[in-house]
């Protein structure tokens, strides 16, 4: 459901106000207020909707009515109200009496706005303009320099994560004592004799797999580290 007509749009007339109908609201609303704008026109003897007729009153009639430009004790006041209250103008016509919310809006736009952008201020924000504008640049370059840093964490991080099993694999390959691999196991007999070599390999191989190190394969370590055994 909609809001509901102030008036009948039918016989009501538009356009600028004459003399004689400024004279008729002026004479209603001094004798007897205005109680209820949806009542006013019909009371009054006028062709007009309520709507119009608060506009009327409010922003030309009124006999407390403010004339001219803002001094400068008004635009003080209007900026430190709008710092607070951004483009509330009837809220802020309230603190400004005999000032209407469309005269201090227009005068926001034309004067003040203008005259906070040449003293260096942001009239949105109401801070330095160039403060601003290093906030911007250093987000820029910080952005940057962890952008460029991401690659060697990344490295670091895979490098983290290699098996356990891989890292000791390539320190045996470079240390001589695995010269004498063959006899790692020579305590330990099988049915058919001891253990060779080989033997010993998959069975060290089983034992880290027991352990939980799935991502394990030996692959050429293997072959490199039996070609050790059988040459020794």
């Amino acid at each position: 459901m909609g809001r509901q007509p102030c008036c009948d749009k039918l016989g009501v007339k538009k356009g600028p106000w004459t003399a004689e109908e400024d004279k008729k609201l002026v004479t209603f609303i001094l004798t007897y207020g205005h109680c209820c704008w949806r009542a006013v026109p019909k009371l009054a003897g006028l062709r007009r909707c309520g709507k119009s007729c608060r506009l009327r009153w409010t922003n030309y009639l009124r006999p407390d009515l403010k004339r001219g430009l803002l001094d400068e004790a008004e635009e003080q006041l209007v900026i430190d109200l709008h710092a607070h209250l951004g483009n509330r103008w009837s809220k802020i016509a309230s603190r400004l009496p005999g000032r209407t919310d469309n005269e201090i809006k227009n005068h926001w736009n034309t004067h003040i706005k203008k005259k906070l952008i040449k003293m260096g201020i942001d009239p949105v924000t109401h801070q330095p303009l160039q403060k601003q504008q290093t906030e911007s640049c250093s987000q820029g370059s910080s952005t940057d320099s962890s952008a460029a840093i991401t690659p060697l964490s990344e490295a670091n991080s895979t490098e983290k994560e290699q098996p356990l099993t891989s890292q000791i694999w390539m320190e045996a390959l470079q240390d001589d004592s695995w010269s004498n691999f063959p006899t790692w196991g020579s305590e330990i007999y099988s049915d058919f004799g001891l253990y060779s070599s080989e033997d010993s390999l998959n069975r060290l191989l089983d034992y880290y797999k027991e352990l939980g190190d799935e991502d394990f394969e030996l692959g050429d370590f293997n072959k490199q580290l039996v070609g050790i055994g059988e040459t020794d």
